[in-house]
């Protein structure tokens, strides 16, 4: 009784401290939060304002009216998300096995694997494309291999079309679906495919029932990062396409850059933004949705 006495008094105080802490923790993101705010959601409030004003500054929905009607923009939002799509499902193939290579492996062989994805994000865009398009050139180390090798009688015309434009993007962006995956691979059991191959799995079939699921999680976050990035890419394809192939961001930097047409411009930002924040927040949702499952599941077992 006494000692019961003498630790409620000690008691109180620490849970009125661990009670007042979360407060005095949310202040240290008050910074943060300014600074977003500053450069980014007040940027986007006026973009979204700009995008409902005509020429005289009144509001107006000619903008979005003449977007939606013109065929041509729905063409370009096909290439758009095409592009995009490519891109990542490249990216998802080729970074997948990168990953969990990259999980599996020893500690030296993991450090040099990090230094070869990490070290080409210090190279600016401007200058990986520009080397892109020597390398895809008629005579360039690209055509020249694949001539060596037998592959083609002839070079084979990578630059000016999709397939130099995918070349390019995947490597630009294959780290953002490599780290994601790498993430989640790392904290998968090996032990659980092992106990599948006991019960007489094929390899297959336990990549498809046990692997697969438990890395959905990475895959979801990889594909929504590489898919954001790839449908608002500009640099890449205005140095290795041009104006042959157009896409939604090429086509709002000439209605603000040449066009001087603001209204335009800022409705294809709006719509550019909208289709990059429903894959993400859909990624989100479903990135939670799938590690609430595998909760679940794990509990179960």
């Amino acid at each position: 009784m006494t000692a019961a006495a003498h630790t409620l008094p000690v008691a109180a105080p620490v849970a009125a401290a661990s009670a007042s802490q979360p407060g005095r923790v949310a202040w240290l993101a008050l910074p943060g939060a300014g600074y977003l705010v500053l450069v980014f959601a007040l940027p986007l409030a006026v973009l979204l304002a700009t995008s409902f004003q005509n020429e005289q500054g009144q509001f107006s929905l000619a903008g979005y009216a003449n977007f939606l009607s013109d065929s041509y923009n729905a063409l370009v939002v096909w290439n758009t998300l095409k592009i995009a799509v490519v891109v990542t499902g490249v990216c998802l193939a080729i970074g997948y096995p990168v990953a969990f290579a990259m999980a599996r492996a020893s500690l030296p062989v993991q450090g040099l694997m990090f230094l070869s994805l990490i070290l080409p994000l210090s190279v600016g865009v401007i200058v990986k494309s520009f080397a892109w398009t020597i390398l895809l050139r008629s005579n360039g180390m690209v055509n020249q291999l694949l001539m060596t090798f037998g592959l083609v009688d002839e070079p084979v015309k990578l630059l000016f079309n999709e397939r130099g434009l995918v070349i390019a993007a995947v490597q630009v962006f294959l780290p953002f679906m490599v780290l994601p995956i790498f993430t989640v691979a790392r904290q998968i059991d090996s032990r659980m495919k092992e106990a599948a191959f006991t019960l007489g799995a094929t390899p297959w079939y336990a990549f498809l029932r046990v692997t697969w699921p438990l890395s959905l999680p990475g895959v979801v976050t990889g594909c929504a990062f590489v898919f954001s990035m790839a449908v608002s890419m500009y640099v890449i394809p205005a140095l290795l396409i041009g104006d042959r192939y157009q896409t939604l961001p090429a086509l709002m930097a000439r209605a603000y850059l040449f066009m001087r047409d603001r209204q335009s411009g800022s409705t294809m930002a709006v719509m550019l933004l909208l289709i990059a924040v429903v894959i993400v927040v859909g990624s989100t949702l479903l990135t939670r949705r799938l590690q609430a499952r595998t909760q679940t599941a794990g509990a179960a077992a």
